[in-house]
């Protein structure tokens, strides 16, 4: 579904991106992790037009979207639930998910989506009329994602959805996400809690200085050795060599890792 062959991309002439391969396949759930700097919200920029590729091929359905704006990029089917809240406070929970239908003409078509969304998130029709400045950070990311789904995408894209959320909200948020997927969606997540990502993934990606390093299944890439000396602070290429010669082995992961 969604290809990047060979793909560097940065800002103001320095890449963070530096020759990246990676293909997202229709019906996936596909986790991308990696330390800080690794390249991760860059790759999701690229994504949704925000930014464009210095060198490489990014296609979707088969169509380069190298190019595109972010409103070719929505049209084609793909949305973004970015990484900070942007809801509008001041407007109600309805008006805010409405407005994810803003390409849509059909007046009908607008309730009827808004009708399945509010099946899937319940939050949404409890509290239709409330300030969405007045919901809880989990509540309002429930928000976000059924404003997204108001385009009917094929592909949703998530920039660390858990972040900022106790544990409790951030399991409700997790749960969301696998229920988008079991409901049709393909998924491309970046998501800083390593555990929580890929155990729900049906394919994980690792991201260290720019470049994918492994991919898998979500629950190898998980248990692959390697992981473990990335998330001490080492890297993948330290990782191969104590995984080879039982270095490391017994040494505690910090939170959110493997």
């Amino acid at each position: 579904m969604l290809v990047f062959e060979g793909v560097f991309a940065g800002y103001g002439g320095g890449d963070i991106l530096r020759g990246v391969d990676l293909v997202v396949e229709e019906g996936s759930l596909t986790c991308v992790v990696g330390p800080n700097g690794a390249g991760k919200s860059t790759l999701m920029k690229l994504v949704s037009g925000l930014l464009h590729p210095r060198v490489g091929r990014l296609e979707f359905k088969g169509r380069s979207i190298a190019r595109a704006t972010p409103r070719q990029i929505v049209k084609q089917g793909i949305v973004q639930v970015m990484q900070a809240r942007n809801l509008f406070p001041e407007l109600t929970v309805r008006e805010n998910v409405e407005l994810g239908a803003f390409l849509v003409s059909d007046g009908e078509v607008v309730r009827r989506r808004y009708a399945e969304v509010c099946e899937m998130f319940p939050i949404v029709g409890e509290r239709a009329k409330d300030r969405a400045g007045s919901l809880s950070g989990g509540q309002q990311r429930m928000v976000e994602f059924a404003r997204a789904l108001m385009t009917d995408p094929v592909l949703v894209t998530l920039d660390e959805p858990s972040m900022g959320l106790e544990p409790r909200a951030a399991k409700i948020i997790y749960d969301s996400i696998v229920s988008m997927h079991r409901a049709g969606r393909s998924i491309l997540l970046v998501e800083q809690n390593v555990r929580a990502g890929l155990e729900r993934a049906t394919h994980g990606v690792v991201m260290e200085a720019g470049r994918v390093r492994l991919e898998g299944t979500g629950a190898d890439v998980l248990a692959n050795p390697q992981m473990r000396a990335l998330y001490l602070g080492g890297t993948i290429e330290e990782g191969r060599v104590a995984s080879s010669t039982g270095v490391g082995a017994g040494a505690a992961a910090p939170p959110g890792a493997p």
